[in-house]
């Protein structure tokens, strides 16, 4: 790739919410990040949650944290194999490293989606069928 080429694409990035490209021509590859390195974004919580926090005056109790399991690419989001199929995962079911939790279909291709940590499913954030877009939340989970 020339310098022009690579300036084309960070241009084309600061246009859209995509936080990481990553380009393969031939033996060449580039890859272009934007955003704050080293920076720790608080897990999130819902409005509910926040309400229920303890004021500085109370005895602090342990609080629940729940973590964003987000989309890894673009594509169209799926909770089930098949359209027959019942889904992977509802609320309240409890997931372990490894299992699939949806299905992004992205140029074709069905890339089954694997949770990381272990733990509760607390909400599922997108329908089935909808597009999604890469870093957008699919799934609250409660680690256990």
């Amino acid at each position: 790739m020339n310098l022009e080429e690579i300036k084309l694409l960070i241009d084309i990035l600061k246009e859209t919410d995509v936080t990481e490209l990553e380009v393969k021509n031939g033996d060449s590859k580039i890859r272009i990040k934007r955003g704050c390195h080293g920076v720790d974004y608080p897990p999130f919580e819902t409005a509910q949650i926040q309400a229920q926090k303890p004021k500085a005056s109370e005895t602090p109790k342990e609080e629940k944290k729940y973590e964003e399991i987000v989309a890894p690419m673009v594509g169209t989001f799926y909770r089930a194999p098949s359209p027959d199929s019942r889904p992977y995962v509802e609320i309240g079911d409890i997931v372990n490293p490894g299992d699939i939790l949806c299905i992004i279909e992205a140029m074709k291709l069905m890339n089954e989606i694997e949770v990381e940590t272990r733990g509760k499913i607390i909400d599922i954030l997108v329908a089935n069928g909808e597009p999604v877009e890469y870093g957008e939340p699919l799934f609250i989970i409660e680690p256990l």
